[in-house]
């Protein structure tokens, strides 16, 4: 009755398989291994210390004999001496007593003398930066002044040179401006006579303002007071900067309108 309702395969029937597990690959195994096998086993023997060392026997004869082991000097023979004293060049004859010696030789008591009498060697100037007493020489230390010993010391520099040129050219070109505008009648030169005839006037009219401005109430408590006084003060302030342009320049070019 059961197999008819639930067939072999279901929810409540599962059927159960076998895991196969994936086949592991083969291990590493290096080809130098015999060879490192053999080597170790060859030194491992060789460094062995178990049972009696392989050293060959010492001879009864051949003992340790007093006096064998200290280092001995080379004999001296009578053939030495002799090669020694033999001298087979001849030195030059003794000079006679008129016989003048030569000159340029220097002895050991020449040189002795010429050091003691040679001049001492100066030191080197020197700084010192730290309180640990670190030094450099004086002359990389930027305490001398190296710039007065330049070439172009004391020279004015390229680029003021034609600032000066060009300052110089831009002056030229306005009063040829000037002189061409003069020339064409558009600006008008004023005498000294005229030039002094308007800064008396201008002075003239200064003084009458001023009296005016001295001749106001003592106290000004109304707005046309006020408006009064300061159109005074105005006028009086431009007439001043007129008479100074005046007093100021001595050439003076009036535009024609």
């Amino acid at each position: 009755m059961s197999n008819v309702l639930y067939p072999k395969e279901s929810v409540y029937n599962p059927l159960t398989k076998a895991e196969v597990e994936p086949p592991k690959p083969p291990r590493y195994i290096s080809k130098f291994r015999p060879n490192v096998i053999l080597e170790k086993k060859q030194k491992q023997d060789a460094r062995r210390t178990m049972g009696p060392a392989k050293v060959d026997v010492p001879v009864p004869d051949q003992y340790l004999k007093k006096h064998s082991t200290e280092t001995k000097l080379q004999e001296k023979s009578e053939n030495a001496k002799e090669v020694r004293g033999s001298c087979t060049a001849k030195k030059p004859p003794v000079p006679t007593r008129a016989e003048i010696p030569t000159m340029g030789i220097q002895t050991k008591r020449d040189f002795v003398r010429t050091v003691t009498t040679a001049a001492p060697t100066k030191p080197q100037p020197t700084s010192v930066d730290t309180r640990k007493g670190h030094k450099q020489l004086l002359e990389n230390s930027g305490l001398v002044p190296k710039y007065i010993r330049k070439k172009d010391y004391g020279e004015v520099p390229e680029y003021l040179l034609q600032r000066n040129e060009e300052k110089q050219r831009a002056q030229e070109e306005y009063d040829m401006f000037v002189k061409e505008q003069q020339e064409q009648g558009a600006m008008t030169h004023l005498s000294d006579a005229e030039r002094q005839a308007v800064l008396e006037g201008l002075k003239k009219n200064w003084d009458e303002l001023h009296q005016q401005y001295q001749s106001l109430s003592f106290v000004i408590d109304t707005l046309s007071k006020k408006a009064h006084k300061e159109r005074l003060e105005t006028a009086m302030k431009t007439l001043e900067a007129d008479i100074d342009l005046f007093e100021r320049f001595k050439t003076i070019y009036i535009p024609k309108h």
